[in-house]
């Protein structure tokens, strides 16, 4: 049976070992668009920064590929897959064939229509040719404009402050962290930003780039204000990779719809990673989650799955894990619970840089937000994947020193059993 991936990153990672811990001989081929081999996106802003090199980014063994006996065809995109004939057709124009297959083409930037958008010195944040673009401004620009308020921009504009360069982030919602996090722990990044040199526009958007012979001078916000600036960054959001699909048959919504074995509506085609509209813990549907630790679960279940193991993924729990300027924060779960049907509590302390928020349904830990000191979110992940019931200990979750020595023993008793 000859497994065939279709992208290079966690998910992929997490397929190539979940396929060899059930099927150690039948071939496995990765194609992918990027020339590396796998490397970890989030780690593009220290590279940025500086505060690594390349070769820290990369979080397999050099030998990893050769080692489980997997082709790489790096530098090779997929063109179109072949439902009928069960192959994948390269631009180059080669085909590959496969038994099974895993799309794992993950997401790519948003890219709005902007008046001036097109032409040079625009760029995104998303993957390692992006941050070896962003390395070449310094010493070109002395200002960059930074669209987008969420994670991936905010660090870019730390990254780009790093480097000596001024940086303005437009964000359109009226905090930064807004999707991910809540006011309180926006306000908190938001003032350490501030504090460092990060210039922050909230409620606004970028309506024009103004250029000069073909070079950015600045950019117009809905509301006219001008800012003059050499480059625009565009870090909005990401959305699933899936113009793969396009034609086949293979049922999309937001991103490719993944069932609880990864598979697609197609038998024996399976997605995984950013790309997928997959199971959530919590919520109870399909939903996409691009972040790293998902996305390598998701690739793991799907390659179980394609070996033949019938290994169902019970679904991911959002997480994200983040520091600025001294600043950790970890937002996970149900952060902004969405109706009346929870309950939240929260501790707020902004003169400590200190927040700490948990959500709960039903006497059940479903999301959590937390700032300053986030030693032990383990746990409360913990608590959230095994849908612990949390009443007798509720008041205690928000203790920053809350740990596993901290619950009832009979709680204690049921999740040391459950985990032999």
């Amino acid at each position: 049976m000859e497994h065939v991936i279709i992208g290079n990153g966690a998910a992929a990672i997490g397929a190539v070992e979940g396929i060899r811990e059930i099927d150690k001989a039948s071939p496995v081929t990765i194609v992918s668009a990027e020339p590396y081999r796998a490397y970890g996106r989030p780690l593009i802003a220290n590279l940025l920064s500086g505060k690594i090199v390349e070769a820290d980014i990369y979080y397999r063994a050099d030998d990893f590929y050769e080692a489980r006996g997997v082709k790489l065809l790096l530098g090779e995109k997929a063109a179109r897959i072949d439902v009928e004939k069960k192959r994948v057709v390269l631009e180059s124009g080669k085909a590959v064939s496969f038994g099974r297959l895993l799309i794992a083409t993950g997401g790519i930037p948003f890219i709005p229509p902007i008046k001036g958008g097109e032409g040079s010195s625009i760029y995104t944040f998303t993957t390692l040719d992006d941050a070896k673009n962003l390395e070449a401004l310094p010493g070109k620009v002395e200002r960059v404009v930074v669209i987008g308020g969420g994670l991936i921009g905010l660090k870019a504009a730390e990254s780009l402050h790093d480097r000596g360069i001024k940086v303005t982030v437009v964000e359109l919602a009226d905090r930064i962290l807004s999707s991910a996090f809540d006011r309180e722990a926006g306000d908190i990044v938001e003032k350490r930003l501030k504090e460092i040199g990060i210039e922050i526009v909230l409620e606004n958007s970028v309506k024009e780039i103004v250029r000069a012979k073909g070079r950015i001078k600045a950019v117009i916000l809905n509301n006219g204000e001008q800012y003059e600036c050499g480059a625009v960054v565009i870090a909005i959001g990401v959305i699933p990779n899936k113009a793969i699909v396009e034609g086949t048959g293979i049922m999309t919504n937001r991103g490719i719809l993944a069932d609880g074995n990864m598979q697609t509506s197609v038998p024996g085609i399976y997605a995984a990673g950013d790309v997928a509209e997959a199971p959530d813990l919590l919520l109870g549907q399909k939903r996409v989650a691009p972040i790293w630790p998902n996305a390598y679960l998701q690739g793991r279940y799907a390659g179980l799955n394609m070996a033949g193991a019938k290994k169902p993924y019970r679904g991911g729990v959002a997480m994200n894990s983040i520091e600025f300027y001294g600043i950790p924060t970890v937002s996970m779960g149900i952060s902004n619970p969405p109706d009346e049907g929870y309950v939240v509590r929260a501790v707020y302390e902004p003169k400590k840089n200190l927040y700490r928020k948990i959500v709960l349904k039903g006497h059940r830990l479903v999301g959590a937000v937390l700032v300053g000191q986030i030693q032990r979110a383990g746990v409360l992940t913990g608590l959230m994947t095994g849908r612990t019931n949390v009443e007798s200990f509720e008041e205690e979750l928000l203790n920053g020193e809350f740990g596993f020595a901290s619950m009832p023993p009979d709680v204690r008793k049921k999740i040391l059993a459950e985990n032999r």
